[in-house]
């Protein structure tokens, strides 16, 4: 008995000296970062980017395409209000039923690999449930991301009466917004940024000037 307590008193433990040994190096957590599978963020990231840039480019569109017929401010608002609502509304309702169709197909293949296989699909059933897609999440997300971006070339002109002037501040405050939509949905997906700030901002602008230059031809011929 004795020479158990001796040789228990003998023994070390070695513990840290250094605090940061504890710590996980950076090393470390960038390797673990670059494992981090960012396709996770596909489902609400899409919603979302896209609802933004729909929302944006339709809006001033809209009202850019008014405006090259129509000086009036009141006509310009209207028009991007009446954009607004029915864009957040067609966005929701497609991305709930999109989403919604795609979950029933989830669910049917989870069902028949269920009846083929054995127990451990059972088991494995609730972690797979939890990254079924969601569809009124989906919806929710397309319908704000799509208002938040069509907000903006409302707030643009709501206070310019001067008509070019109202024009070129659209068209400014869409071109930022663009660069940031698109900046943002790089950064977030890992995705090169310089190319998909430039992709964005290029199919803004050809929107807007084919709405505006067709609007405008219409117009001139009096229809």
């Amino acid at each position: 008995m004795a020479a158990n307590q001796t040789s228990l008193n003998d023994t070390k433990i070695a513990l840290p000296t250094d605090i940061n040994e504890l710590r996980p190096s950076s090393v470390e957590i960038e390797a673990k970062d670059d494992h981090f599978d960012y396709s996770k963020r596909a489902q609400w990231l899409r919603a979302a980017v896209l609802g933004a840039n729909d929302g944006l480019v339709s809006t001033a569109s809209l009202m850019m395409g008014v405006g090259a017929v129509k000086q009036d401010l009141k006509f310009m608002i209207l028009t991007g209000f009446a954009g607004l609502v029915a864009g957040a509304c067609s966005m929701a309702i497609g991305e709930f039923v999109s989403v919604y169709s795609q979950l029933d197909i989830e669910l049917a293949q989870m069902k028949r690999d269920k009846e083929r296989g054995d127990g451990s699909i059972v088991c494995e059933e609730d972690g797979e449930k939890e990254n079924l897609p969601n569809p009124l999440q989906a919806a929710m997300a397309s319908a704000l991301a799509f208002s938040v971006g069509a907000m903006v070339p409302l707030l643009a002109a709501s206070f310019i009466r001067e008509y070019k002037v109202r024009l070129g501040v659209v068209v400014g405050a869409v071109t930022l917004a663009l660069l940031v939509f698109g900046w943002l949905g790089a950064l977030l997906g890992k995705a090169p940024l310089v190319r998909s700030g430039f992709r964005v901002l290029v199919g803004g602008w050809l929107a807007m000037a084919i709405t505006f230059g067709l609007t405008k031809l219409i117009g001139s011929s009096g229809l």
